[in-house]
């Protein structure tokens, strides 16, 4: 997905509890990062991003959607209080074992989810990747 800065100007700040212009780079970096290498854990934090953004989803081909909470599938837009279930839904099935089979066909988007959520929202641990590495372009 393009970002343009309209996108980055609509992220809810009450949405992240990082400044929001972090959050920004970091997105930006991931979205660079899954064109280039289309990987479940690239796609963790993307998806989240844009969840946590409240992004309009444009794919190259089919219709425009807004973007949907990436464990439980939640429609509309994010908020504090779907932030918050949605953080907890992600560590819940990160420890449920056995591991789900459909969970496992995804390696890394599980983990990627938490800790982007953890970063952003909970503003615990470090960026889910590198954003001085894959943010240039």
């Amino acid at each position: 997905m393009e970002l343009t800065g309209r996108d980055f100007d609509r992220i809810p700040k009450g949405n992240v509890r990082v400044p929001v212009v972090e959050f920004a780079r970091l997105w930006l970096a991931a979205e660079q990062r899954y064109e280039q290498d289309k990987t479940w854990a690239s796609f963790g934090v993307v998806q989240t991003c844009r969840w946590l953004a409240g992004a309009t989803v444009r794919p190259e081909s089919g219709r425009t959607y807004v973007a949907e909470a990436p464990v439980t599938g939640r429609f509309g837009v994010a908020h504090e209080e779907t932030i918050e279930a949605e953080s907890i839904a992600a560590e819940v099935l990160l420890f449920r074992r056995p591991v789900a089979p459909w969970l496992a066909e995804r390696p890394g988007w599980l983990l990627a989810v938490v800790q982007t959520l953890g970063w952003a929202w909970r503003r615990s641990g470090q960026p889910p990747i590198d954003v001085a590495a894959h943010a240039q372009g």
